[in-house]
């Protein structure tokens, strides 16, 4: 889930050239243009998922899921994006055998923040973690780097600036450094491939050293 953002674009890049991985089940509101015999799509409302159950069957979930109070200031549907649809899909994934859970939250995530954002994904982390996954990873990125579909002002100002600030972030600061998109998704595929059982919390300052 999620394909078409900032990680799960570069994620669903690293799945179609690894030979490990024999097919992605790509879920989505919209069809991806892709042309890929190893891409199946499967077009639909998320608000009716469990109409698909029996077509949501894979050995492992990526959920690159996410929004922003922009693009939805909905509180209902953002709470929806961000929470409920992962947990939905887990819950249909684990009846049919799912093995591993992989998702993408944020540093700094906390279900007591008195940040709403990081609340929400501290909220989320904990759901998931009560839900008996045979293999969870949770990913924490900071400040994510790469080139995004759509044009987000702030964001390439930022992009900008985070090569200035980046090397000041030393000692305690150094995990609020910026991470490149890619690395967070080559992270989750090389993370996928290992025989790991149990529930694994990667920080962004962690990630790289998955590759």
């Amino acid at each position: 889930m999620g394909g078409s953002g900032l990680i799960g674009s570069s994620l669903l890049s690293e799945l179609r050239r690894s030979d490990q991985i024999s097919e992605v089940l790509l879920v989505a509101r919209k069809a991806s243009g892709i042309s890929d015999p190893k891409i199946r799509e499967l077009i639909l409302n998320f608000d009716e998922l469990d109409m698909h159950a029996d077509e949501l069957k894979a050995d492992i979930i990526f959920s690159c899921l996410g929004t922003t109070r922009k693009n939805t200031p909905d509180e209902v549907l953002y709470r929806k994006i961000d929470l409920e649809y992962p947990i939905k899909m887990l819950e249909i994934g684990l009846k049919n055998g799912v093995k591993q859970f992989h998702i993408v939250t944020s540093i700094g995530a906390d279900a007591y923040s008195s940040n709403s954002y990081l609340r929400l994904k501290g909220e989320l982390e904990n759901r998931l973690k009560s839900m008996g996954v045979p293999s969870l990873h949770i990913y924490q990125p900071s400040f994510l780097k790469g080139k995004r579909y759509e044009k987000r002002y702030a964001e390439m100002f930022l992009n900008i600036l985070t090569a200035i600030t980046d090397p000041l972030l030393i000692g305690t600061l150094k995990k609020y450094r910026s991470i490149k998109a890619e690395t967070v998704a080559k992270a989750m595929l090389n993370q996928s491939l290992k025989d790991l059982k149990g529930t694994f919390t990667y920080p962004s300052i962690q990630i790289p050293n998955l590759l």
